[in-house]
């Protein structure tokens, strides 16, 4: 999704550090993975990330219904930017610009949507039918360009989990919820994040 938060964060890579017990299709949440720091430059160290290989349909997401949907935990299980942790999130995530300074090109994400399309399996293959979204939301310390946070998600945007995102991400800037408790809800099940988190709907002007 693409919800242009007010904040600003320098530039992480894609890469992974640590691996992560993945659990089945649509099952709870794992330990997501971590990108590698940020370089020198504060440009994303390895943005945009190496698309690995990956057969056709091996991916199966819970729905094709925007409301409910969620990928496969084995081929997307998330991964984190190791510049957000609860002690940066106000000079990170909670500050203006963030999603803006570190979201990857276009140019990366369309060829990675039409690639992960075909792993999905999905029957309509148009690519405006799919939103290249960040399973974990760059506003919650989502990794930018790692291919195991993104993921073609169906419908369009705006759409029911932007509204459930921003609505989390106020309650984390809001010190109503920490970091670990908002990524763990959303990683397990976003369609119940806000009852598990007890936070209230709120909803965005514009989406990321």
């Amino acid at each position: 999704m693409a919800l242009h938060f007010p904040i600003a964060v320098r530039g992480v890579s894609a890469a992974l550090l640590v691996p992560v017990l993945a659990a089945g299709c649509g099952g709870d949440a794992s330990t997501p993975h971590r990108a590698r720091p940020p370089s020198a430059s504060g440009k994303p160290s390895g943005t945009p990330g190496t698309i690995p290989s990956r057969a056709a349909g091996t991916c199966h997401a819970t729905s094709t219904g925007p409301a409910v949907t969620r990928p496969d935990r084995t081929c997307t299980p998330g991964a984190t930017n190791p510049a957000v942790t609860q002690a940066t999130i106000k000079s990170t995530v909670c500050r203006p610009g963030y999603t803006r300074s570190i979201r990857p090109p276009a140019s990366y994400t369309d060829r990675l949507k039409v690639t992960q399309i075909r792993w999905y399996g999905y029957r309509d293959h148009r690519t405006r039918s799919y939103e290249e979204d960040h399973f974990l939301p760059l506003s919650l310390g989502g990794a930018p360009s790692d291919p195991r946070n993104l993921w073609p998600e169906p419908g369009a945007s705006p759409n029911p989990k932007d509204d459930v995102e921003f609505s989390v991400y106020r309650g984390l800037c809001e010190g109503k919820v920490t970091l670990a408790a908002a990524q763990h809800a959303m990683l397990t099940n976003w369609t119940t994040a806000l009852a598990v988190l007890h936070l209230p709907a709120q909803h965005p002007a514009t989406t990321d």
